[in-house]
C-alpha cells in the first residue's frame, strides 16, 4: 500500500501537481521520514523529458490550459462513499465503452465460427472476455495516471479525479483478470484463456509504454484489437480457420480509421501527455493510412466468399458501406480539417457493427459438418474395372481393348 502511495505522489508531484511541503501528501504516505526521502530521490528528475511534439503555431493555437490542482491530486476516499459507488468506479476502471465493444467483437467471432451455438459456453467466453479486458484498462489506467491529468479527454477519470486509491486500481485488476482467464479456460478452451493472457500482457506491458516512446503503438493497438474476434471464433470451434482470419484482419484495419480520425481532433492533448500519436508526429501519414485500411477493408470483404466465410451476397450488401467509408476518408485526406475527421470517426461506429450483422447473416456454414456435406453432394466419377477404353490402331479399324484388369 505505502509503495503505491509513494509511487503515485512522485509521479504527480513530477507532472507540477504536488508540492512536497503539502500537508496532503503526508496525509497520503503518512509521517515517514524514509518515505519523504525516497520521494525527493525519485522526483531529482523530470518525468515528462520529450519535449512538445507540435509545432509552437500548433502548440500556440492550442492554448495549453493547465488542468485544476483539485482533479490532479488523489485524495483519501471515504470507504462508504467507495462501497456506495463500487459498480459506477468499476465501470470507469474497465473503460465500460471500450469494454463492450471488445466484447461485441468476440460474440461476432463466436457466432461466425462453423460450429453448433451453444448458449453456456458462449455466455462464458462473453463474459471472461470482457473480464479479462475490464482488467487491461484498469492496468493501463494505473500506468498512465500523470498523463490522463494532462489531457482534456481523460482528466476525469476515476483515479485521476481522487475518487479511488490506485491500490483499488491494482486489486480490481488482479480480481477480473484472475477469474476472466480461469472463465475461459475452464468453461470454454485452452485456446481462448491463451489468447486472452497473451492480448492482456500485450496491451499493458508493450502497447501502454510504447505510446510515449514510438507510432508503432498504433499498429501494436490495433493487434490488440483483432484478437478478441480470435478468442470467439477459438471458444466456439475450438481451432482457428480462415473466417477467423477474415474477422480478425477488418478489425486490424478498422482500427486505423477509427482511432486516426479520433486522435486528429485530439493532438493537442496527446502533444501536452508526451504521446507519440501519428496525427502528432506525422499528419500527412495519418491520413494516408486511414485511407489505405479503408480500401483495405473493402478488399477483404470482397474475398471473403471466396475464403468459404460468407456468401457472395455479403460481398455485394456491404460494397455500399465500404465505398461510403472510403469517400469519408478521402474527404478527411483531401481537406485534414476537424469536421472530415468528425465524420469519419462517427460512420466508423456505425460500420463495423452493420458489417459484422451482414456478415453473420450471410454466413456460409452454420456448422462444421456443412461444409463435408457440401463436398459430399458433388457428383463425383465412379470408376469400374470392367470400364473399356477405345484404341486406334495405325492402319487398321478401330477395336474395342479390354483393360488389362479384366479377364479375357
Amino acid at each position: 500500500m505505502s509503495y503505491l502511495k509513494v509511487l503515485h505522489c512522485t509521479l504527480c508531484i513530477k507532472q507540477g501537481a504536488l508540492n512536497l511541503s503539502n500537508k496532503s501528501v503526508l496525509l497520503k504516505i503518512g509521517n515517514k521520514p524514509a518515505l519523504h526521502h525516497l520521494i525527493k530521490i525519485s522526483t531529482s528528475c523530470h518525468l515528462n523529458a520529450n519535449p512538445p511534439l507540435t509545432s509552437q503555431s500548433t502548440t500556440a493555437k492550442a492554448k495549453n490550459k493547465k488542468v485544476p490542482e483539485d482533479t490532479r491530486v488523489w485524495k483519501e476516499t471515504p470507504t462508504q462513499d467507495v462501497k456506495n459507488n463500487l459498480v459506477q468506479y468499476s465501470m470507469m476502471l474497465s473503460k465500460f465503452r471500450l469494454t463492450s465493444l471488445v466484447v461485441m467483437t468476440s460474440m461476432a467471432g463466436y457466432a461466425l465460427a462453423p460450429a453448433p451455438f451453444d448458449l453456456t459456453t458462449f455466455a462464458i467466453c462473453s463474459v471472461g472476455t470482457g473480464l479479462v479486458s475490464s482488467a487491461a484498462n484498469s492496468i493501463n489506467q494505473f500506468h498512465e495516471m500523470p498523463f490522463d491529468a494532462q489531457m482534456s479527454r481523460t482528466k476525469n477519470r476515476v483515479l485521476v479525479k481522487g475518487l479511488l486509491e490506485p491500490s483499488h486500481a491494482v486489486g480490481f485488476a488482479a480480481a477480473t483478470s484472475v477469474t476472466g482467464l480461469s472463465m475461459l479456460y475452464f468453461g470454454v478452451n485452452p485456446l481462448t484463456a491463451a489468447l486472452g493472457a497473451g492480448n492482456l500482457i500485450l496491451y499493458t506491458s508493450i502497447y501502454t509504454p510504447l505510446k510515449r516512446l514510438s507510432i508503432v503503438n498504433t499498429w501494436l493497438g490495433s493487434i490488440v484489437g483483432a484478437i478478441p474476434p480470435l478468442m470467439g471464433w477459438a471458444g466456439c470451434a475450438g481451432e482457428l480457420g480462415a473466417g477467423a482470419l477474415v474477422l480478425s484482419a477488418l478489425l486490424y484495419s478498422w482500427q486505423f480509421p477509427h482511432f486516426n480520425a479520433l486522435s486528429w481532433n485530439l493532438r493537442p492533448d496527446y502533444s501536452r501527455a508526451g504521446y507519440r500519436m501519428m496525427a502528432v508526429t506525422d499528419p500527412a501519414l495519418c491520413r494516408r493510412v486511414a485511407l489505405r485500411h479503408t480500401g483495405i477493408i473493402t478488399a477483404t470483404c470482397l474475398a471473403s466468399p471466396y475464403l468459404e466465410v460468407t456468401n457472395m451476397w455479403f460481398a455485394i450488401e456491404s460494397l455500399p458501406l465500404n465505398i461510403y467509408f472510403m469517400y469519408l476518408a478521402w474527404q478527411f485526406y483531401k481537406k485534414s480539417d476537424s469536421g472530415s475527421s468528425r465524420k469519419l470517426f462517427r460512420f466508423s461506429l456505425i460500420h463495423l457493427p452493420a458489417l459484422m450483422f451482414l456478415m453473420l447473416v450471410n454466413k456460409k456454414y452454420w456448422t462444421s459438418s456443412d461444409t463435408q456435406e457440401q463436398k459430399d453432394s458433388k457428383p463425383q466419377d465412379i470408376k469400374h474395372p470392367e470400364t473399356k477404353r477405345i484404341t486406334v490402331l495405325p492402319r487398321g479399324p478401330v477395336v474395342a481393348a479390354q483393360d488389362s484388369t479384366v479377364h479375357k
